[in-house]
Formats: structure tokens, sequence, C-alpha cells
């Protein structure tokens, strides 16, 4: 078990890393921007799931692998980062699809847009770096158990990554209300919000392999 003064000092360590807005966020804002507030916190909840896969690869061992591997690391980076353009190109080609009364595209269920959050969740090589060098620092190894111990920190992460990426969504949603009432503006902060996306795959792709 993870002593609680350990958990309590990775609590905090986390509030303070995701309060820092980085390529999570603005990915959770350009959806927003781009599907509004209920598009955004479904996004937050796709992405979580697929960093949780990352957590329980980490504690059984195989997040070490992908990340002390060039070829693995880069495949994985490289993969995220292409999705991601996608998802961009695709939010700014759909863009005139959308209409004072229907505000999200047709193929934007519930299911799809979680699913595409869980593919950008799984593919972030950052996060796999993330935790594989920190959540053992705050591991107790003379207690054992230690495939739990960073499973339990991981779902911490998790749990304060989700409540803080939803506030970004629903802030940024909200924004997105004001647009809304105006077709070339809601058309322009649709592509602005696709935009986003591709600039943060770009970015993605052309940073260093251990980045």
């Amino acid at each position: 078990m993870v002593p609680l003064s350990n958990l309590l000092a990775f609590a905090l360590a986390s509030v303070v890393l995701i309060a820092i807005p980085g390529p999570s966020v603005l990915f959770v804002i350009g959806r927003s921007l781009a599907l509004g507030w209920k598009g955004g916190v479904l996004t937050v909840l796709g992405n979580a799931a697929g960093q949780l896969v990352q957590v329980a690869a980490v504690a059984l061992g195989v997040g070490i692998v992908v990340a002390h591997s060039v070829i693995l690391f880069s495949l994985v980076k490289l993969a995220g980062a292409a999705y991601l353009v996608y998802l961009g190109i695709k939010a700014i080609r759909h863009r005139r699809r959308h209409s004072l009364a229907e505000r999200r595209p047709k193929d934007s269920s519930p299911r799809r847009l979680m699913g595409e959050g869980l593919v950008v969740g799984v593919t972030n090589p950052k996060s796999v770096v993330f935790f594989v060098a920190v959540l053992p620092q705050f591991v107790d190894y003379p207690s054992g158990a230690i495939p739990f111990q960073l499973a339990l920190l991981g779902a911490v992460f998790l749990l304060i990554a989700i409540v803080s990426d939803s506030l970004w969504a629903v802030a940024a949603g909200s924004a997105r209300e004001w647009f809304v009432r105006s077709p070339g503006r809601i058309s322009a902060v649709e592509a602005t919000g696709g935009a986003l996306m591709i600039g943060i795959g770009g970015t993605l792709a052309l940073t260093g392999s251990k980045s």
C-alpha cells in the first residue's frame, strides 16, 4: 500500500503539474471549440481511459520497455501525432455542416468521441514518460505490491486530470456558445479548434524521440 504521506505528496505534485496547460489541455480546448463542451468532456473521459491503459502497462512493466525503446517510442509518438492531425483536419472539413439548430456533426456520437479520445490517450508518448519516470518515485518498495501501488498512483493522477481537463472543456465550450450565434463566427472557431489539434500533432511529431 502507498503510504499516506507519499500519496498526498504525489497528489499535490499532480495538481501543480496538471494546472499548467499542456498539449492535453490544448487538445481538449480544440475539441470543445469544435464540438461544444459536451464533446470536450467526452473527449476528456476517453483520453483518461486511454491513459489508464498506459498506467496498466507501466504497472505491468510494459511501459518501461516502450519508453526505453527508440523504435517503439517513435512509433507510438508518430501514431498519436498523425491521429491528432487527422482529427484536426476532420474538424476543419466538417465545420460548415453545423447550423444554429445542430451544433455537432451527426457522426459525433458519445461512443465515437470517447473512442477518439481513447486513441489519443493511449498514443500520448509524454504521459508514458511521465508515468515511467515519476510514479516509481512515490512507491514504497519495502511494502511490496509494486504494480498495485503504481496503479493507485496513476488512478489518482487521472482523477485529478479528469476534473481539471473537464473544467477547461466546459470553459471553452461555454465560450463557443457565443460564437454559435453567428454561422460565420462558429465556422471560424471550429476551424481554429481544428488548427489547434493539427498544431499539437505537428509539434508532437517534430519533437525529439524522447521528448
